[in-house]
């Protein structure tokens, strides 16, 4: 399946556009805030039911507009049978609401949702992922995670929910006469669906250093589990007492990705990784995204890649051009050299937009 076509309308600064969009290759080219990443963010509303940049939702609908929708065209390449979908979007009293439409029939999010295309996106501003805090790697794979197991979504949210509960009793746990009982309680449902997260994020650490190589590159992550059980919440307990927060527990696991070199030597790429490098090992990960959710779902995902370009050489430039062909993907870039890459790529064809 591929998408065909999209329209935009009151959302972000489009008032009104419609864009076709290759089956291989879209290249969108522009100056700085023109529109570039918003039309990318457009085709991943539509398919993701929300945007991708950490704003308030009703930004997504033009200024000083109340209403706006965003429509587009699937189409299945073996039969050629052609999907609708509509997302409209209105801004109320409550802020902003959303409504899902498959072939103008209106549908609950998931089950809008359930048989689109997957979306695997790559932006300047992942770079994060590789060269800030733990916190946002844990994010990016918590992220990654619940978007194909509605089970771990759902297990994420209880174990945060009573790492929150937990956290408050221990706040005020020289007061409360009955704190074990209470921190028993809490205990117990960490460990629970705590040890399903760990479970699911080993499952996915051992993939992808099964997954290890990129060209001549090769990458690996070490994941380090925070274990929890019983024995380790009593041992710790004094100490959570005096800073008032759990520190058992996989919210505080951590992950760190290696760029192995030919003598088998492993470099930190968080610590000591080039800018360019740390793209490289940024879109390591991307690329076993596109892998995984294909075999996972059994279906191609769709690439967006967002001016990714500026800061790769030529070389690394030209080794994702040969990794993309393989899958529909969409691009953004200021620089119309790009074109020239393009051409010495495999993708057999391409279109270009001008915004």
């Amino acid at each position: 399946m591929i998408l065909k076509s999209i329209s935009l309308n009151n959302f972000r600064n489009f008032e009104k556009k419609h864009f076709n969009i290759n089956p291989n290759l879209t290249a969108i080219f522009g100056n700085n805030a023109r529109g570039k990443t918003n039309l990318l963010e457009g085709i991943y509303f539509i398919l993701k039911g929300e945007g991708f940049r950490e704003s308030r939702e009703e930004q997504l609908i033009i200024f000083n507009e109340k209403n706006g929708y965003v429509i587009a065209k699937l189409e299945d390449k073996i039969n050629k049978d052609i999907s609708n979908l509509r997302i409209d979007l209105t801004i109320g009293d409550f802020g902003l609401s959303k409504s899902f439409f498959l072939e103008k029939t209106k549908k609950g999010r998931q089950s809008y949702l359930k048989n689109l295309i997957t979306v695997v996106l790559f932006s300047p501003e992942q770079i994060e992922i590789i060269d800030r805090t733990m916190s946002i790697r844990r994010e990016y794979f918590d992220k990654f995670l619940s978007s194909i197991d509605s089970e771990y979504k759902k297990r994420l949210t209880n174990y945060n929910q009573a790492l929150r509960k937990r956290n408050k009793i221990l706040e005020t746990g020289f007061n409360n006469l009955n704190l074990d009982a209470e921190l028993d309680y809490w205990n117990k449902l960490l460990i629970d669906n705590g040890s399903y997260l760990i479970l699911k994020r080993r499952e996915y650490i051992t993939y992808l250093n099964s997954n290890t190589t990129i060209d001549s590159k090769e990458f690996s992550i070490k994941y380090i589990e925070n274990k929890i059980s019983q024995e380790r919440f009593s041992e710790s307990l004094q100490k959570e007492l005096l800073i008032k927060r759990t520190l058992i527990g996989p919210h505080r696991d951590e992950y760190n990705i290696f760029l192995i070199d030919k003598s088998a030597a492993k470099k930190d790429i968080h610590m000591y990784g080039s800018r360019s490098e740390q793209r490289l090992g940024l879109f390591w990960l991307k690329i076993n995204e596109l892998k995984y959710l294909e075999s996972f779902f059994k279906k191609k995902p769709l690439l967006l890649l967002d001016d990714i370009f500026s800061e790769l050489d030529h070389n690394n430039q030209k080794l994702i051009f040969n990794l993309i062909g393989n899958y529909q993907t969409v691009i953004t870039s200021t620089e119309k050299e790009l074109t020239k890459l393009i051409n010495l790529s495999n993708n057999s064809s391409y279109d270009t937009i001008d915004l």
